[in-house]
């Protein structure tokens, strides 16, 4: 089952990469690379569900987060070309 689950799993991310190298515009690329993230937390969760291994899971939680929070920083990198804002004319 396990090895079903994860060929699955494996072919997507394939495909996730092929389309993260041949995306038209950064953001084609950027969700690329979020789905990517997304599919490694998928690929630990299952083994951990079959292996019966639980710690495992706190692992890929702390995964999301990192994934998360790189592609914020990445869009905002994008959107803005710097990572702080210089407190002029902010209205936040």
């Amino acid at each position: 089952m396990f090895i079903a689950v994860s060929l699955m799993i494996l072919v997507t991310l394939g495909l996730i990469l092929a389309r993260a190298l041949m995306g038209p515009t950064i953001y084609d690329r950027i969700a690329a690379i979020n789905m990517f993230g997304t599919k490694i937390v998928l690929l630990i969760a299952s083994f951990a569900f079959l292996s019966g291994r639980t710690d495992l899971l706190d692992i890929a939680l702390v995964y999301v987060l990192i994934n998360f929070i790189a592609v914020v920083a990445v869009l905002r990198l994008v959107e803005h070309g710097d990572f702080h804002s210089s407190g002029k004319g902010d209205d936040y």
